[in-house]
């Protein structure tokens, strides 16, 4: 959703960037005010990309009156949301086709973080049936992490092809997620939640119940399962208004 309401810059017009050069060396204007400029002439340009463009050629940083010294004018860094510490990682584009959430046994996982970030619990859903399950994690370790998928996961084992997830590093053990339960898990694109939009609009409906700041450690399992048989208990128009649990159940038998 965030995504979608960013406003993009369009493509800069040919000679619009060597023009703005020209004035920040002839004439020592900043950046700001070379754009403000060029706008007035119907040419336009965002003083951030004239930053970008003497970030990228250290040597235009002299005809600035700052130098660009001051933090503010630094690089970011681009963010890896932890995928260079997910050894082996597979890539949700080397997903096969037929994941496309219409087939019967294609799932995604995620955490839904509590109060402080000190409790989670574990959100799991099969994509074609919508069918839920979620579990309380000791801790957000890999390996409790790890654990918790294999135990809700393993008495559909037959049924688990794929799951798709994202770059936390809790999910670092995925490569013994797919040993015992015999399938293989593909991470989406850093910052793309959409990628793994069942789980995310999932979360959504549990934090009906649970809203942001809930300590799950405050609530308990019980009370968990009893949230779960409601969501799996309501009609969905994609099911003909059938439940997940009805559907789910008649797909594995």
């Amino acid at each position: 959703e965030k995504r979608e309401r960013i406003v993009r810059n369009t493509a800069i017009k040919p000679g619009v960037l060597e023009l703005a050069i020209k004035l920040l060396k002839g004439k020592g204007w900043s950046p700001e005010q070379i754009s403000g400029h060029l706008k007035k002439e119907g040419k336009r340009i965002s003083k951030e990309r004239i930053y970008q463009e003497i970030r990228r050629k250290p040597e235009l940083s002299k005809y600035c009156h700052h130098h660009m010294k001051y933090r503010r004018h630094q690089p970011k860094p681009y963010k890896t949301a932890g995928k260079s510490m997910i050894p082996d990682r597979v890539s949700i584009h080397e997903r096969p086709a037929e994941a496309n959430g219409k087939r019967f046994g294609d799932w995604e996982m995620d955490l839904v973080i509590g109060a402080e970030q000190k409790s989670a619990v574990l959100t799991i859903i099969e994509r074609s049936k919508n069918m839920f399950l979620q579990t309380k994690l000791p801790s957000k370790k890999p390996e409790d992490v790890e654990k918790a998928v294999v135990r809700l996961l393993l008495p559909f084992k037959k049924h688990v092809y794929t799951i798709t997830t994202d770059n936390g590093i809790e999910f670092r053990n995925h490569k013994a997620i797919c040993k015992a339960l015999d399938c293989t898990v593909y991470f989406a694109d850093p910052y793309c939640s959409g990628q793994k939009g069942a789980i995310e609009n999932m979360n959504k409906i549990l934090r009906e119940y649970f809203p942001k700041g809930t300590d799950f450690r405050q609530v308990s399992q019980a009370e968990l399962n009893k949230v779960q048989y409601q969501i799996n208990d309501r009609p969905r128009k994609k099911l003909g208004f059938s439940t997940p649990k009805i559907e789910f159940y008649k797909s594995i038998c």
